[in-house]
């Protein structure tokens, strides 16, 4: 299906409601009790490395670093998973913030940190912008949330999240007023109009409790600075509406793609390594690609390595570049010059 199809099918549009739940662009298979049934007999007969054997790290984050603005005007600090403080244009962006132990609503069980976060929160630089994709627990970290939203150095940040997600956010301690909340194709203008940020379309799913799916809404978001636009893709399954989001509102810089969580019983939500590249290549293919969603928790069947080890190989048949740091260092995105890190080694 050629793009100027798409185009003319119009496939991004605010998102919908039956009743109570936000529904997906596209018809959407997300598991249950089936699923569930299936999925456990292949964690009990799991043999894969799904937790490092040998501790991570420690990785260190040089703060001193951001006293001085990046050269290319564009510079990320990957704090692993889908954290990241991205520096656009002027402006300071903290995505999707989990420096909780654990990506769970229980500090006692569920899936922990494989290290430590590579920076204390207390030792941010000033933040302009928290921006929050979803309310799943590997993307909204409730301590994390209480923490920032105690802090002085945070008192000026304004938050931007999809719709419903601010009711968890003001219950964590955010200020209602500093709280921007987007449907699909909404934009709002942040940093005194330095940055403009949209919600566009993902497929997934939200909910933090049993009985609350898809109250609140998910997103990826276009950053659209003076100079630069990057798309983080937050957690989406394949759908065809990448390339007109790409033909909208690309090209890209950066763009960032979960590559973890992936098995064949969640393709519908989650892209893996191979729906990364897909997705890569029909938001128009530009600038460079970084991985995230992986090395972090243990979300998934396959070993926790295998996300960059597929990526890898799927990259070097298909010429992507990459952006793939290690944790905690602040990297600068140049148009055409790759970073790959064996940290993960």
């Amino acid at each position: 299906m050629g793009q100027g199809h798409l185009t003319e099918m119009k496939m991004l549009w605010p998102a919908k409601k039956i009743g109570r739940r936000f529904v997906n662009p596209v018809l959407t298979p997300v598991g249950g009790w089936s699923t569930i049934f299936k999925v456990l007999p292949l964690y009990l007969n799991n043999r894969e490395e799904k937790v490092p054997r040998k501790p991570l790290g420690p990785f260190r984050t040089d703060v001193s670093v951001y006293a001085v603005a990046p050269k290319s005007g564009l510079r990320v600090t990957w704090m692993g998973h889908s954290t990241v403080l991205l520096e656009i244009d002027g402006v300071r962006v903290l995505i999707d913030p989990v420096w909780d132990e654990r990506a769970s609503p229980m500090q006692w069980a569920g899936p922990k940190r494989f290290f430590a976060a590579p920076v204390r929160l207390e030792d941010l630089p000033v933040i302009d912008v928290v921006l929050v994709s979803h309310d799943h627990y590997d993307h909204l970290g409730e301590a994390t949330i209480r923490k920032l939203a105690g802090l002085e150095s945070m008192r000026g940040a304004q938050w931007v999240t999809s719709l419903g997600v601010g009711a968890v956010l003001r219950q964590y301690g955010v200020d209602a007023a500093r709280i921007d909340e987007l449907n699909w194709t909404e934009s709002v203008m942040v940093a005194d109009g330095a940055l403009e940020i949209t919600a566009v379309p993902s497929r997934h799913f939200s909910g933090r409790g049993m009985f609350d799916r898809f109250e609140t809404l998910w997103s990826a978001f276009v950053l659209k600075g003076k100079e630069h636009k990057v798309y983080f893709g937050a957690d989406s399954g394949w759908w065809e509406g990448f390339a007109e989001i790409g033909a909208t509102y690309g090209p890209f810089d950066l763009t960032m793609l979960e590559i973890g969580a992936f098995h064949e019983l969640w393709a519908s939500i989650h892209l893996g390594p191979e729906g990364a590249a897909r997705a890569f290549a029909a938001l128009g293919g530009k600038g460079l690609m970084m991985p995230i969603h992986w090395g972090l928790f243990d979300l998934a069947l396959h070993a926790w390595r295998q996300p960059m080890e597929v990526m890898l190989e799927i990259t070097g048949k298909r010429g992507i570049r990459l952006l793939a740091p290690e944790p905690g260092c602040p990297t600068e995105v140049v148009a055409g010059v790759e970073v790959r890190s064996d940290w993960w080694r």
